[in-house]
């Protein structure tokens, strides 16, 4: 199966175990290929992924074409998108903010919150606070390692966009998914799913197992860092979405305005 995820730490923790060995793949074999997720969410567009790592705002663009896996989310509480600046400073409606992609979930969020902000300047993630710093763009919005470190780099928290959303919804955030197409063939994507959940749960339960594999594309190579990453963006939602977790999904849909409400598989 072609199978195309993100370089952040929770993705490659939570892949290692059913890509090196460590569980029962049922026979599956992966041509894998990993990316940043804008990257992703546009390959999707264009129906390039078999399974594949979305921005569950993406997600809703491709709802007539993938259906999201119980296992391999990236929801959760206090772990939004961070929009920061080289000052406290209010946002305003000439301001311009860096954005990790057009598609992300992250994006969406801070239209929610912020819908004066139309100038927006799309840059990799990890390039957004650098931006900042030097001044190109007047704030931007963090995700992944950089919400750990923005900080020690001298940047201001001006907003938590996950907490705004947590506050108008009630639900945790729904960040990410693992989406798989609708016309793969069914045995198959049963086999992708319970795989999935295997190598999750493995990973859980054996940290230190993945930590080579997952330095390998990390951006920030700090232990203390990555292990805060996997602990905020891996937890009983990654395991399984469950109802809470479904209905936050489609709440993001909604705000999406998607045309098709999410399939779960």
């Amino acid at each position: 199966m072609r199978l195309s995820f993100s370089t952040c730490p929770n993705d490659t923790f939570i892949f290692h175990a059913m890509l090196h060995g460590r569980v029962d793949t049922e026979g599956l074999t992966f041509d894998v290929r990993l990316a940043d997720v804008e990257e992703l969410n546009r390959a999707a567009f264009a129906g390039e992924a078999e399974v594949t790592k979305l921005s569950c705002a993406a997600c809703a663009r491709v709802a007539d074409r993938y259906s999201i896996l119980d296992s391999g989310s990236a929801l959760g509480r206090g772990n939004g998108p961070l929009l920061v600046a080289k000052s406290v400073r209010e946002l305003s409606g000439d301001a311009q903010v860096a954005i990790p992609g057009r598609h992300t979930t992250a994006a969406l969020l801070l239209r929610m919150a912020f819908p004066q902000a139309s100038r927006l300047s799309e840059k990799l993630f990890s390039d957004i606070p650098q931006a900042v710093l030097q001044g190109s763009v007047d704030a931007g919005v963090l995700i992944h390692e950089s919400r750990f470190t923005y900080r020690q780099q001298g940047l201001h928290l001006l907003a938590d966009l996950g907490r705004e959303w947590e506050k108008r919804s009630g639900l945790p955030i729904p960040l990410g998914c693992i989406c798989i197409r609708k016309d793969a063939d069914s045995e198959q994507r049963q086999a992708f799913g319970r795989t999935l959940r295997r190598s999750v749960d493995y990973a859980l339960q054996n940290p230190a197992e993945s930590r080579t594999f997952v330095k390998k594309y990390a951006h920030e190579l700090s232990d203390d860092v990555i292990d805060r990453h996997i602990a905020m963006f891996v937890n009983g939602y990654t395991q399984s979405l469950g109802d809470e977790g479904r209905r936050a999904v489609a709440a993001i849909f909604d705000l999406a305005e998607a045309r098709a409400a999410p399939d779960f598989v």
